[in-house]
């Protein structure tokens, strides 16, 4: 029998203890711990107040800027704002604000940071409980895809232009595919080069799915498979993306806000 989303308390679930990098830390040291510790955001603080957190969409703007990573501070390419909450907040709580807001969270005890909530964290949370869906509502039909021979500079420009985190590949066997955190690896490899080929960093095959799974299957499968993307095929032919948000968005669709005091309880911080 699974738990009642409405009585999960999201101080179970969060990542505790945030790594806080300073805003002046050079980005390629802060790229590279990302690629190591298998991190997607770092909390930027100089103080006792984040100011935002680093994501990989910063460091994607950054290439199509033509900027040299080895000359640049975290502070050169920003951050992004972050919705605060505290303890007392549940896990759908958290999960309304990322969907709604479209922002990163952060959990405070008072002043002080104690944690941080990821799209992982939530998913963790909510294959514990009884809710399942379809997927159908939240998926995007639109699948954007590139051939292995683009530069990863078109590619990620592509990828900074639409607002998305990754592109299939469609020439190679089984398709590939190419995330934002391919490009983090790619970045921290010794020839990394903007004008290489997209293929050479891709992954493949994709793995895949038929349409109409549900979430909760959705959500095993890339916790088993230790991804954030899943695609979804119909006759054979791949057909969309289901995204780790997305299965947060299917989730939390289903209940009205638990708290309509949220907004008030709740601090966005633009840093």
């Amino acid at each position: 029998m699974g738990f009642k989303i409405t009585t999960l308390p999201i101080s179970n679930y969060m990542t505790a203890y945030p790594i806080v990098v300073d805003p002046k830390v050079s980005l390629i040291e802060a790229i590279n711990f990302m690629v190591e510790r298998d991190f997607g955001n770092l909390v930027v603080s100089d103080g006792e107040i984040p100011k935002g957190i680093l994501t990989e969409r910063e460091i994607l703007k950054a290439i199509t800027d033509s900027k040299d990573f080895h000359k640049l501070k975290v502070r050169d390419v920003g951050w992004q704002p972050y919705v605060k909450l505290s303890l007392g907040h549940l896990v759908l709580d958290a999960a309304q604000q990322m969907i709604r807001k479209k922002s990163r969270l952060l959990v405070f005890d008072g002043d002080k940071l104690v944690g941080i909530v990821t799209v992982s964290d939530l998913l963790r949370a909510f294959r514990k409980t009884q809710n399942d869906s379809s997927l159908d509502d939240t998926v995007s039909s639109k699948v954007e895809k590139c051939k292995s021979s683009d530069s990863i500079f078109d590619v990620v420009k592509k990828l900074h232009e639409k607002r998305i985190g990754s592109i299939i590949v469609d020439d190679m066997k089984g398709y590939g595919i190419f995330t934002e955190r391919d490009l983090l690896k790619s970045i921290v490899s010794d020839k990394f080069d903007p004008k290489d080929q997209v293929g050479k960093y891709s992954s493949s095959p994709v793995i895949v799915a038929n349409v109409g799974i549900t979430v909760h299957e959705a959500a095993s499968i890339m916790a088993a498979k230790n991804i954030k993307r899943l695609g979804l095929v119909k006759d054979g032919l791949l057909v969309s993306i289901a995204t780790a948000r997305d299965i947060v968005d299917a989730y939390q669709s289903g209940y009205q806000v638990t708290n309509p005091y949220l907004e008030d309880l709740s601090e966005y911080i633009s840093g």
